[in-house]
């Protein structure tokens, strides 16, 4: 299948999926420096700790790099609604501007085996699109090598 002169390319290859990772926003050292009069106690400012979030990154990318970088909102839980409008419309734009001429009729997408990455309207989605989903074995973080990517915020 991936010849030097069969029908697909490694360039066709499109992987990602979704992790969490914990970061947190320590506050630049000047914030913290402040005038207090000799009667006011100094206010107590919070640890990094404190400030510490677990956000869902979801990451695709290809042969050139990433495509689309996406965090999930707060307070939101990655189904495959949010999958489908948000994260593959995003692949789909960035694979059009990548590759004006073949578009995604051509694409291999490899990710997980989450229940948004299986669901209904994802498949579906996924054929209307014309991408082809390459197989994933479960419980093999090695083929879908973003997984093992660390992203600090």
């Amino acid at each position: 299948m991936f010849e030097s002169h069969g029908p697909r390319r490694l360039s066709d290859i499109v992987t990602g999926d979704e992790n969490w990772f914990l970061f947190f926003i320590i506050p630049p050292k000047r914030l913290n420096h402040m005038w207090v009069d000799g009667q006011g106690d100094r206010p107590v400012v919070l640890r990094p700790g404190f400030q510490s979030r677990n956000r869902m990154f979801t990451v695709f990318f290809n042969y050139s790099g990433p495509l689309v970088v996406d965090i999930l909102p707060q307070v939101t839980a990655m189904t495959a609604t949010y999958y489908v409008q948000n994260v593959l419309s995003q692949d789909k734009s960035a694979i059009n501007e990548q590759r004006p001429k073949v578009s995604t009729s051509r694409t291999l997408l490899l990710h997980g085996n989450a229940g948004s990455h299986k669901a209904r309207a994802t498949t579906q989605s996924l054929q209307e699109l014309g991408i082809e989903v390459l197989p994933h074995p479960a419980y093999s973080p090695d083929l879908a090598p973003c997984c093992d990517v660390y992203m600090y915020y």
